[in-house]
C-alpha cells in the first residue's frame, strides 16, 4: 500500500448570509461544491497557498483573517496495476474575508465555477464534506482548532 499526504489551505468566507463555494469535478466528472483553495506548493506557506488558490478558484482577492482549524481525513483509494493509496489529507482552513477582485470561474483547473450560496441553503447542496467541517469550525470557534467527532 502506498501512503500518500496530500497538505492543502482553505478558505470559508462569508458575507451577508452567504458563503463562497467553488465546485469541485471529480476524476469520473461528478461535480460537488466545496470551500475555495488547494495542495500547497513544497515550500510554500499555507497562508500564501490560501491567498493563490482563492484567486485562482474565485478571482477574488482574499486576507486569510483567522486560522479556524485543522480537518484531517484518512481514505482509501485506488491507483493504477491494482495498488491502493493509504490517503491523508491534511486541510488548513482559515476565516477569509474578500478584499478585491470579481467573482470568475476557473478555467483548466480541479473546478468549474464558483458561487455564492446562502448558509440556509448548503444543506441541500451536493457538497465535500469540507464544507460543512469548515462551516462548524466557522461557527463554533473551537479553541483547541479540532472538531470532535458525535459520540
Amino acid at each position: 500500500m502506498h501512503r500518500e499526504l496530500r497538505v492543502a489551505a482553505y478558505a470559508v468566507c462569508v458575507r451577508d448570509g452567504q458563503v463562497l463555494l467553488a465546485r469541485w469535478v471529480a476524476g469520473d466528472g461528478t461535480r460537488r461544491w466545496t470551500l475555495p483553495g488547494g495542495g500547497m506548493d513544497h515550500g510554500e506557506d499555507p497562508y500564501d497557498t490560501v491567498i493563490r488558490e482563492l484567486d485562482e478558484e474565485t478571482g477574488y482577492a482574499v486576507e486569510p483573517v483567522t486560522l479556524l482549524g485543522v480537518h484531517s481525513v484518512l481514505r482509501r483509494y485506488p491507483r493504477k496495476l491494482g495498488a491502493v493509496a493509504d490517503f491523508h489529507g491534511l486541510r488548513l482552513v482559515y476565516e477569509g474575508r474578500v478584499t478585491g477582485g470579481e467573482l470568475r470561474h476557473e478555467v483548466n483547473g480541479s473546478t468549474d465555477m464558483a458561487a455564492w450560496h446562502a448558509l440556509d441553503d448548503v444543506p441541500r447542496l451536493t457538497r465535500v464534506e469540507l464544507v460543512d467541517a469548515g462551516l462548524e469550525l466557522w461557527r463554533d470557534r473551537p479553541t483547541s482548532g479540532h472538531l470532535y467527532p458525535e459520540k
